[in-house]
């Protein structure tokens, strides 16, 4: 018996998450029948992570168990050869049976992305939130030091998910506009060492809140110290939302450069940054 670790990137757009349903296309229900067919036999595949519906990834984690003797490689590129082309498989590769993608994992890292141009976008709408108002980005900013360390972030996480405890450590929360090719594009970047059921879209939902002058930026340090749901910010919606990496201890990470305009995001900022130091 062999573990193989799958790193995947995928479009959520027309998922129902990742969990496998009795009806409808789900992500791990696609790996699950590409696995079966070529191997034959039915293997469960277990994620780092449960993306909802409309979410996407580009670093998402997997593993199954298997006793094909075909390497690591040729399952990926036999994976390729029959998943649907809106999931991808970036990496394979063998570990050891004691693998597994939730326990392991030390860090996860999501981006989330909003448009806040006067025109709905047309092209790129399965991927960004639209708010067709100016949004602040420093007050966003500003606000979002009173998440990073380690809290209590019971105030951002939706009911039906019961954990252990609902104390996280975010590591990095970044805000910025991307100049100067997509000036209406925000991307808010999340880096933490596990996140609680829609955490990430309950933040970007109250730091929006504070961004269109609703709430002052004093008042997201309140919700968070209150450790009550109902005094965040809303849920922001699915689409706008990417599952980047999860890192593991003594095993490579890897991450997708598409969709490729979040690529773009970071070359951007980059590109700023150097002309800024300059």
């Amino acid at each position: 018996m062999r573990c193989i670790r799958l790193t995947l990137a995928y479009d959520g757009s027309n998922f129902l998450g990742w969990q496998r349903q009795a009806n409808g296309r789900t992500v791990q229900g696609v790996i699950e029948a590409a696995i079966e067919k070529i191997s034959g036999k039915r293997s469960r595949v277990l994620a780092s992570g449960r993306t909802d519906a409309g979410v996407h990834a580009l670093g998402q984690v997997a593993a199954f168990r298997t006793e094909s003797t075909l390497t690591a490689e040729t399952w990926g590129k036999a994976l390729n050869a029959v998943l649907p082309h809106d999931i991808v498989v970036l990496a394979a590769e063998d570990v050891p049976l004691s693998f597994h993608p939730i326990r392991n994992a030390q860090r996860k890292r999501y981006c989330y992305l909003l448009d806040d141009g006067a025109v709905r976008p047309v092209i790129f709408r399965q991927f960004v939130w639209h708010y067709p108002r100016p949004l602040d980005v420093d007050l966003m900013r500003t606000a979002s030091e009173f998440l990073i360390g380690q809290h209590d972030f019971a105030a951002f996480e939706t009911s039906g998910a019961p954990r252990k405890t609902t104390v996280r450590t975010i590591f990095e929360l970044s805000v910025r506009r991307v100049h100067p090719y997509m000036p209406s594009v925000i991307a808010i970047e999340i880096e933490a060492d596990g996140f609680l059921y829609n955490m990430v879209r309950n933040i970007v939902g109250s730091l929006v809140e504070i961004a269109r002058g609703a709430r002052p930026v004093a008042w997201l340090g309140e919700v968070l110290a209150s450790r009550d749901r109902r005094l965040a910010g809303p849920t922001a919606p699915p689409q706008g939302l990417f599952l980047v990496s999860v890192t593991y201890d003594n095993l490579p990470t890897f991450s997708a450069a598409n969709p490729w305009f979040l690529g773009s995001l970071r070359m951007v900022h980059a590109e700023n940054e150097t002309r800024l130091e300059q």
